[in-house]
């Protein structure tokens, strides 16, 4: 499924990522899925990318926006592997990844950052 990721830089300081979660879930914001970088690049999937981009800029973050695609898959071995192969097969380059799948759960999510969202999930069915 294609998504819009919210991304933004904090600073490097304690409570910076305190701050922007307290802020989405005060306006009832839900974080699907989040990755954030040593370098503070912060990248969020959210419930609400309309109103969630518009309350972080409203408190002073420069937020952009990207597709990106979202799913869960089986929480078992090689279970990403068929997906990263489709997409690599339609020659579309993946820049970066993340998620999770908590030990013991049936699914995990995973985020794709690829150069073109929407022939990758032409490509891989997502």
């Amino acid at each position: 499924m294609i998504r819009t990721e919210l991304s933004l830089k904090l600073p490097n300081n304690p409570g910076a990522l305190a701050g922007v979660c307290r802020l989405l879930s005060d306006e009832r914001v839900n974080i699907l899925a989040m990755s954030l970088e040593s370098g503070g690049q912060l990248r969020l999937v959210v419930d609400n990318h309309v109103h969630g981009g518009a309350m972080l800029r409203e408190h002073h973050h420069q937020v952009t926006e990207r597709d990106v695609l979202m799913t869960s898959l089986p929480n078992a071995p090689g279970a990403l592997a068929p997906v990263l192969r489709l997409v690599a097969d339609a020659k579309i380059n993946l820049e970066y990844c993340y998620g999770s799948g908590p030990e013991g759960s049936p699914t995990a999510l995973i985020v794709l950052g690829v150069e073109d969202a929407r022939r990758a999930s032409a490509a891989s069915g997502l």
